[in-house]
């Protein structure tokens, strides 16, 4: 005979659920979602304000599957792209089981992180706080911050980490399974994300672009992916780079269009490694004067509608790389 402690151990329900990311820009909520994930589905650059869309990281545990969905970062919007980004935190609330708030811990303070607070205590069910960089905060700090943080709310748990080097996210992780209903798995367990791979290929272009670019290039930069033609042995993405003035565009194609073929090199490179496939990418930029205050190609932003076929080019410059 099993004994019942063991019998109970074995028959342990197993949890599912989603758990929406909210933080300031460069909170490191991308880089938390692809470490736990396992792979890259959500790009990471030192500009804040990069994560534009909702996107979904799938973990899959013996105990329980999370569905994170990562959010662009807490700002006042100033913008229809600003308002539409809003918008996607706000939709990214609705349904979820636990809302996961992230702070900067090197650079917490309860004044500034009120927005944050106030997400918290407009979602009436469990709420983690994940207190990130704490490898950048002294030690002596750490406690009194934790200790502020449970005044302040409620939260169903605290924990510190550093997404960027994986320490404490096991930990957060069981955390979050804790609150988690019992249910059974939303998406199969191979699967870690449910975004379409040519949008992924956008943002991996963006990400490369914002690596290389300054100043306001980056903001004004959004990617629309064309053509994402699978032949037997080689994948064919066709890419237009949208920006709002000429003097960018000149920046984006660089001296004899080196710019863009490194933008373009290092682009190919890594998504090579991620689809597994060998690629062929081309690369146009468009100049479309002040799109960021355009509600509809603001939406065009959203992946859904990057499956639809747009407009065909005129009037650009590409470049095209093997």
């Amino acid at each position: 005979m099993i004994p019942a402690k063991e019998n109970a151990k074995k028959k342990q329900a197993f949890r599912s659920g989603f758990v929406a990311i909210v933080g300031r820009p460069n909170a490191g909520k991308s880089t938390l979602v692809n470490g736990l994930v396992g792979q890259k589905i959500a790009i990471v650059t030192s500009k804040p304000q990069t994560t534009r869309n909702r996107i979904q990281g799938i973990v899959t545990k013996p105990e329980g599957q999370v569905v994170f969905i990562d959010t662009p970062g807490l700002h006042k919007a100033d913008s229809a792209l600003g308002r539409q980004m809003m918008q996607e935190v706000a939709a990214a609330l609705e349904g979820i089981d636990v809302l996961l708030v992230m702070v900067d811990a090197s650079h917490a303070e309860l004044h500034v992180d009120d927005l944050l607070l106030d997400k918290a205590r407009r979602f009436r069910g469990k709420t983690i706080l994940a207190l990130n960089k704490v490898d950048r905060l002294p030690k002596p700090k750490l406690l009194p911050l934790i200790d502020s943080f449970a005044k302040a709310f409620d939260f169903a748990g605290i924990v510190p980490i550093s997404a960027l080097k994986g320490s404490g996210c096991d930990e957060l992780l069981q955390e979050i399974l804790k609150q988690l209903p019992e249910g059974e798995p939303y998406f199969p367990e191979d699967q870690v994300t449910d975004q379409p791979e040519r949008f992924l290929a956008a943002e991996i272009i963006r990400e490369k672009a914002i690596q290389v670019m300054y100043h306001e290039v980056p903001y004004a930069l959004a990617v629309f992916v064309e053509k994402f033609e699978e032949r037997p042995k080689l994948l064919r993405i066709e890419a237009v780079m949208n920006v709002e003035r000429d003097s960018q565009k000149k920046i984006l194609i660089g001296h004899k269009g080196e710019t863009i073929k490194k933008i373009g090199t290092e682009a190919r490179k890594e998504l090579e490694v991620i689809l597994d496939t060998k690629i062929y990418l081309g690369l146009y930029v468009k100049v479309a004067p002040d799109w960021r205050e355009n509600p509809q190609k603001v939406r065009e932003l959203d992946w859904r509608h990057q499956l639809e076929e747009l407009t065909p080019r005129s009037d650009e410059e590409s470049t095209n790389e093997e």
